[in-house]
């Protein structure tokens, strides 16, 4: 049973989503809060998987409970659910450790699949958003491409940018944590990175994480 956590400052909204997910087999809704700081504290109380979380809310922001979360509890999931689709808000949101991006008026089918998606420990973003961080890294591609990286460091690459952390991908290819390190800064250097988070940018860029389609 996938345990889901709503943070949301509309009530309404917190309800209709609360109902969609109630009616998807295999998971339920164990809390909600209306601002991030409640959001914060019951997702420490009741340690969800996935947390659906909004940007723009009272007392603290959706990109800073994100973070918090994160932080506190490194196996929950944040899938932003939210109105903004532009580039600010995309790329706080994956700074601070959010999974998943989607927009409000995503379909029932959706959001559930979503859900299961990164509670797999993959990474999902809605159409809308994946088009305007592509378009972004194309507008400012002034630099030469980048090296290319080795069918393995690409094994790894694609692993890093779905959440996985480094025993699990170790496991998965077969090889020692140690090697996994190695390949790790193998591709930072080549790719010119430094962290996690801009791995799951370029994967994006790439075309190496999974992207929802529309029905």
């Amino acid at each position: 049973m996938i345990r889901v956590v709503i943070v949301d400052d509309q009530p309404l909204l917190t309800d209709g989503f609360g109902r969609i997910i109630d009616a998807q087999p295999g998971m339920e809704v164990v809390g909600a809060a209306h601002d991030g700081e409640s959001g914060v504290r019951i997702c420490q109380k009741l340690r969800p998987d996935v947390v659906l979380m909004d940007i723009s809310m009272p007392i603290m922001n959706g990109v800073a409970a994100t973070r918090k979360i994160r932080d506190l509890l490194p196996n929950t999931k944040v899938l932003i659910l939210t109105v903004h689709a532009d580039d600010v808000h995309v790329y706080q949101g994956i700074k601070a450790g959010a999974t998943g991006y989607l927009l409000k008026d995503c379909t029932p089918e959706d959001l559930s699949r979503a859900i299961r998606t990164v509670y797999a420990g993959d990474t999902i973003m809605a159409p809308e958003i994946a088009r305007k961080m592509l378009l972004t890294f194309e507008e400012a591609e002034t630099e030469p491409s980048a090296p290319k990286l080795t069918d393995r460091e690409l094994e790894v690459m694609n692993a890093l940018a779905r959440g996985k952390a480094n025993k699990q991908i170790a496991r998965d290819l077969s090889i020692s944590e140690k090697t996994v390190r190695n390949h790790i800064s193998n591709i930072y250097n080549k790719l010119h990175i430094y962290d996690r988070t801009q791995a799951v940018l370029y994967a994006i860029r790439e075309g190496l994480v999974e992207v929802e389609d529309p029905e």
